[in-house]
């Protein structure tokens, strides 16, 4: 007699393809919408971390993302639900982060009647995510979750929205899974190595610059190693720091906000740029004003594993497609030339990245830059910094020197409320290691509540915040467009100490900056979810500037 086919729930096929993906852990706010999948998730076993806001799940999954290179799973419900996870999808675009955003979703009966939290997902997300879609049919469960994981990670990675109906989801289906979905690694070919190789051999004033996502610590060795055969500088793109180590003597610095002057200078004057990985948006070209468009000065080659981004603003000499992961092993058969006229040149600019990373104009009360270097000379060199957006991360890109791959989890899209989420994250996926989060007052407010998801899973992370009392960065540029002509930009905070022991974590108030490392220390001490709340200066703006004298720069400008 034949066997009728096993049949299960839609829903748990679903999160059996997940773990068949190798998904240990997923990230959501519950919703009525996709009850089903939240029954399978315990039948299954699957962690679930319980958020506070659909923004910080989002966020959450993007960190994972980024620090393992594995899509981050985060499910969320219908209508206002995703609004919220719109957030997190957007940094996953922009910072090209692997992401998959599962939202429930009416059912399919009442789709297209403006049923209760009914919303067009396709529409909605289709500007940001690689591809969204509603799986309708249920016995296609396993095909849309294969194919959203190998979507992700493809080319350049980021977001993928799937819609599930209620009804699709609980709805039984034969058994039939995929088997877990792989990453194609494009490999540049012999050609052009050899090429490359000739245009370094030609050059007298080449520059590395990487950026981007799809690195793992082999390749980020194998960078090393190519660098210390050529002897060739090497400078970040924005918030990729970790891709090289700040304290090695071929290390330039990084291409953010407020980038040292004699950086920007050393890239100009470049007659080679060799750009891996990274694609040089607004911020590391400086507004779009760094090098010229759409055909650069100095011989450009980039290396980036889609194709449609060469050209798409600036015309490379030499176009490699490869992920950096296989482009940086493709190196090491690469042979230096006899003479490195450039030997100089690359000295000379680490030498100005320490001394840029090094210098401060101390403030009356806290001074930020010394409590970096307080905490660059104190935090392991496993520690790893999460921040979100805010005038304050130009002390952290400036002064922090970050040693090791992974070590700093920030959006390079600069978007505010990001550092807690991130740091509950990255304190789950790795438990020994300190995580410390490091926020503005205003950037705080937006994700704060995922404190409260802190204390729940008893995760120990450091949370800084700096408060100025203003949303600093509107307030610096009002100040330059419209000086003395304040609004919106002031802000009435909490007592974040007391804001901390409200949720059950410890909370220190740091006023001067000899107190901050013993209130860093108790912190770290009690083992508990703690803020150290950071009262600064309003006026002091950024590491070089205040607001008082951007305002009389811009009325004597007129």
């Amino acid at each position: 007699m034949q066997q009728p086919p096993f049949e299960i729930s839609a829903a748990r096929a679903l999160v059996d393809q997940l773990q068949i993906n190798g998904v240990e852990r997923a990230y959501c706010v519950p919703g009525e919408s996709y009850l089903s999948v939240l029954d399978a998730c315990y039948e299954r076993g699957l962690p679930l971390t319980v958020c506070r806001n659909e923004a910080g799940a989002a966020m959450m999954a993007d960190a994972y993302g980024k620090a393992t290179g594995k899509p981050g799973i985060c499910f969320v419900t219908r209508g206002p639900g995703a609004a919220n996870a719109f957030a997190g999808v957007h940094i996953a675009a922009h910072d090209s982060t692997p992401m998959i955003l599962f939202i429930g979703q009416v059912e399919r009966f009442a789709r297209g009647r403006g049923a209760f939290q009914e919303v067009d997902y396709p529409a909605m997300f289709g500007g940001e995510a690689k591809w969204v879609a509603e799986i309708n049919d249920a016995s296609r469960v396993n095909e849309f979750v294969s194919r959203a994981f190998a979507l992700a990670s493809a080319g350049r990675p980021g977001p993928v929205v799937l819609s599930l109906p209620k009804d699709t989801l609980e709805e039984r289906i034969r058994e039939r899974p995929y088997p877990a979905a792989g990453v194609v690694e494009t490999a540049p070919c012999e050609k052009d190595m050899r090429e490359l190789e000739r245009l370094i051999a030609a050059a007298s004033r080449p520059l590395l610059i990487l950026g981007g996502t799809r690195w793992d610590e082999e390749a980020r060795g194998a960078l090393h190693e190519f660098a210390q055969r050529f002897d060739m500088p090497v400078a970040t793109s924005y918030r990729r720091l970790p891709l090289f180590d700040a304290l090695d003597p071929r290390y330039a610095g990084d291409l953010g906000l407020n980038a040292n002057p004699e950086l920007i200078k050393l890239v100009q004057d470049s007659d080679l740029l060799l750009l891996v990985g990274g694609r040089l948006g607004e911020i590391p070209s400086q507004s779009y004003r760094l090098l010229d468009i759409p055909s650069p000065r100095m011989t450009f080659v980039h290396v980036y594993p889609q194709t449609e981004e060469f050209g798409r603003v600036y015309a490379p000499n030499l176009a490699i497609h490869a992920s950096p992961r296989v482009f940086a092993r493709a190196l090491r058969d690469l042979r230096p030339p006899e003479n490195l006229p450039w030997r100089e040149r690359t000295i000379l600019a680490h030498e100005n990245y320490l001394g840029f990373s090094s210098q401060s104009a101390p403030s009356a009360d806290v001074d930020l830059a010394r409590v970096m270097l307080w905490l660059n000379d104190n935090l392991p060199d496993d520690a790893i910094i999460c921040n979100g957006a805010g005038n304050y991360a130009s002390w952290i890109h400036r002064y922090y020197r970050f040693r090791r791959f992974g070590a700093h989890i920030a959006p390079t899209s600069a978007s505010m409320g990001y550092g807690v989420p991130a740091a509950v994250a990255m304190q789950q996926l790795f438990p020994g290691r300190l995580i410390v989060s490091i926020n503005g007052d205003g950037d705080f407010l937006m994700n704060g509540q995922e404190f409260a998801t802190a204390v729940q899973y008893e995760l120990p992370v450091v949370v800084i915040v700096c408060d100025n009392a203003s949303y600093g960065t509107i307030r610096m540029h009002q100040e330059r467009h419209f000086p003395g002509r304040v609004i919106a930009t002031d802000l009435r905070n909490p007592d974040f100490a007391a804001y901390a022991r409200a949720f059950g974590g410890f909370g220190v108030t740091v006023e001067k900056t000899a107190e901050f490392a013993c209130a860093f220390e108790a912190a770290r001490a009690s083992s508990l979810p703690a803020i150290v709340h950071v009262k600064m200066d309003p006026d002091r703006i950024t590491p070089t500037a205040s607001l008082a004298a951007i305002r009389k720069a811009a009325l004597a400008a007129g």
